[in-house]
Parts: structure tokens; C-alpha cells; sequence
């Protein structure tokens, strides 16, 4: 070998050496990509749920995470640049990014997303959902609607019993058993559900587990979650597209450790001239019919069945709403509904179509494709 090396004219004794240099980290790359991590050992997935339920609670999480987002890619929502589109297309919720992760032991979090147009914060206090979102310098909130109250819920629904101590809200509940989790699983109609894969995540040992609908027809196709296999933490969260093998929309944690987190992680004071809006969620009687307030109240109803289903909102059409329905539609592709032009966004894992006529306002959302949903339109 020595002496084939020293007949080789130097211009391919460099070409020979760099070759086993790149092969040399092309191998150590490979090795490191393949193991960074413990797996745990297999396990049927009953028993791996079981363990993720009865593990010890952690006293905090505190986690570097990776946002992938290909959900709105290639539609236009720039248009208008400096508008409400223009803010959302600068997101790093619907371009992904990378941040980072707190959760208290209780229930308090906070997700921060960084991008170049300014960071994206997410809060949850335990009570109220915020949003701040430095690209646009707005704040979402959104606060559920308080449960009702006591006096109501003190009627059990065994035959009006009243309620024990154990079915009170907060009361401690036992995990279910493996018995009981095998059950579950194998009254799952609609969709089928894979073993427990022996994983690693962000140097964790882990279980993924694969969620699949069984009816065709929808652009979803399947979704994945992965836990920690010691303390039952998610830690990966994916869901994919019939378009593509790669997720659509996946969050999962690169870095991950587990201890108390200092309570100023959840400090959070919005700019003073942030612009603030309130999220408000319709009630269960805002779809009923009736007189008075109501009546602003939007319809919603659903076409077919499953996963294929299309829910089609209908809404008296505001005066004056045309032109900021317009900006908002601004760039995203027309099609025509029995004479009435209509937008539409395509997206991986659906389709959002929006048009009015005859002063009613209609919406259409559904995991399904343009063709679809535009049938579903056409037919109303």
C-alpha cells in the first residue's frame, strides 16, 4: 500500500486523501445521527402508556425546541406588506423556528418562538391564553368561559345521584390500567394506531406512537407523538400530509431538562402601546336559533362524515366588511361559486374557502382538498 501511495503523482495523493477525509466525517456524522441518545427498551403499547401515566410528576420542564410549519407554504399572505397579512406571513408560527420552552409543575407555561421580524410569546397563567406577537406588536387573549357553578354540578349523571368526593373538579383520579388502556385502544374505529417504536428525543429515551385514519379521501395523513419513557413527557408532536413524507407541522424539543423553574421565567408585560385583542370563542347556544343577541350569532353545520367532513359557517354580511375582507383575501387565489368569486387557501392538511352571497357570509373549513371543498360550496 506504502508503495502504491508513493507512485501516485501528488495532485491524486491530495484527490485520494481528501475523499477518505470527507468519507471519514460523512461516517462520523452518520454514527452520530444514528445513536445520539438512549432507547428504551420495547414495550407493547399499553404497557408504555401505562408507565407515562403513573410516572412521577417532574418538578418543571425546561426545553430548546425546533418549530417546523410547511402548513401555508407557497400561499401568498405578504400581500399588502405592512397589513394584517403582511404581519402574519413574518410569523415564526407559520414559518417555524427555533425557541424555547418552560412549564411549571403548576400548569404554567410559556413558548417563545425567535425570528428575525421580532420573537413570538405564548403564555398560559393558568387561567388565560396569551399571544404577543412582536412582529406586529399585538397581544392575543383568550379566557375560557368559567365552568358552571357548583350548585349546578352537584347532579351527578347516574340517574341525578349527586357526586362523590373523587368526581369533584381537582379530585385525584388513579390512572387507568393496562387493561383498561388495551380496551381504548381497541375501541378505536376510525382510525388505526401503531406499536410503541423505541426512540430517542433530544437525548431522552422515548416511545412514538403513529396515529392513521382509516377512510381515504382527506389530506391528513396521520399523526405522531413521542414521550419520554422515564418521566412521560411529550416530547415530539407531528402531523403529516398525504402530499408529502415529511410533517406538515411538527414541534419537538432538541435539548430537555427537568427541575423547578424560577417563577420570573413567567413574568410577561406586553409593550404599553402593544394593540390588544380579546379572543371570544362561541358559546354552546350561539348556533341555536333565537331572538335578540343571538340572531348575530354565526350558524355552523357540518357536511359529510369523519374526517372528511366540511363545517360551513354562515354569517349575516356586515356593512362596510368588504373592504377588510378584501384586504385580508388580498393574494390568495380566486375561484367562482355559482357566480360569486370566492378566496380560497390551500394549505397541506386542508382547504379554508370564503365567499358571500345574497348578504350572507359563508366559510368553509375542511381537511380536505380545493376540489372538495368547492363541491361543498357549489352545493349550498
Amino acid at each position: 500500500m506504502t508503495y502504491f501511495l508513493r507512485r501516485l503523482p501528488l495532485s491524486r495523493l491530495l484527490l485520494v486523501c481528501g475523499l477518505v477525509l470527507v468519507l471519514g466525517v460523512s461516517m462520523t456524522a452518520l454514527a452520530l445521527a444514528l445513536g445520539t441518545g438512549p432507547t428504551p427498551p420495547p414495550e407493547p403499547l399499553a404497557d408504555a402508556v401505562h408507565q407515562a401515566l403513573v410516572a412521577p410528576p417532574v418538578e418543571g420542564v425546561t426545553a430548546r425546541i425546533q418549530l417546523t410549519d410547511h402548513l401555508l407554504e407557497g400561499a401568498n399572505l405578504a400581500s399588502g406588506s405592512t397589513g394584517t397579512t403582511g404581519g402574519l406571513s413574518s410569523s415564526p408560527l407559520l414559518n417555524g423556528g427555533s425557541g424555547r420552552l418552560w412549564i411549571a409543575k403548576d400548569g404554567r407555561a410559556r413558548l417563545e418562538l425567535q425570528s428575525e421580524q421580532g420573537d413570538t410569546q405564548i403564555y398560559y397563567d393558568g387561567h388565560t391564553v396569551s399571544m404577543y406577537d412582536a412582529s406586529s406588536n399585538t397581544l392575543y387573549r383568550y379566557t375560557p368561559k368559567p365552568q358552571e357553578d357548583a350548585s349546578s354540578s352537584r347532579t351527578g349523571t347516574n340517574g341525578g345521584a349527586p357526586e362523590t368526593s373523587t368526581d369533584k373538579p381537582g379530585a385525584h383520579h388513579e390512572p387507568p390500567s393496562v387493561a383498561k388502556i388495551e380496551e381504548a385502544i381497541s375501541h378505536l374505529q376510525h382510525v388505526d394506531v401503531s406499536g410503541a417504536t423505541p426512540t430517542d428525543i433530544a437525548g431522552q429515551a422515548a416511545y412514538t406512537v403513529r396515529v392513521t385514519p382509516r377512510e381515504s379521501g382527506s389530506l391528513i395523513a396521520g399523526a405522531e407523538l413521542s414521550w419520554d419513557a422515564v418521566h412521560g413527557a411529550p416530547l415530539r408532536a407531528a402531523i403529516y400530509s398525504t402530499t408529502s413524507a415529511t410533517p406538515a407541522i411538527e414541534l419537538a424539543a432538541t435539548e430537555v431538562s427537568y427541575g423547578q423553574v424560577d417563577g420570573s421565567v413567567f413574568d410577561f408585560k406586553p409593550p404599553a402601546n402593544a394593540k390588544v385583542q380579546e379572543i371570544v370563542l362561541p358559546g354552546k347556544e350561539d348556533g341555536k336559533s333565537g331572538t335578540g343577541a343571538h340572531e348575530e350569532h354565526p350558524k355552523i353545520t357540518t357536511h359529510g362524515h369523519g374526517i372528511t367532513s366540511v363545517a360551513v359557517i354562515e354569517s349575516k354580511a356586515k356593512a362596510g366588511a368588504g373592504e377588510s375582507s378584501s384586504a385580508l383575501s388580498e393574494g390568495l387565489q380566486k375561484v367562482k361559486i355559482d357566480g360569486a368569486q370566492a378566496s380560497e387557501l390551500p394549505t397541506e392538511l386542508g382547504t379554508v374557502l370564503s365567499f358571500e352571497r345574497a348578504g350572507v357570509g359563508y366559510m368553509l373549513v375542511g381537511a380536505v382538498s380545493p376540489a372538495a371543498i368547492e363541491a361543498v360550496a357549489k352545493g349550498l
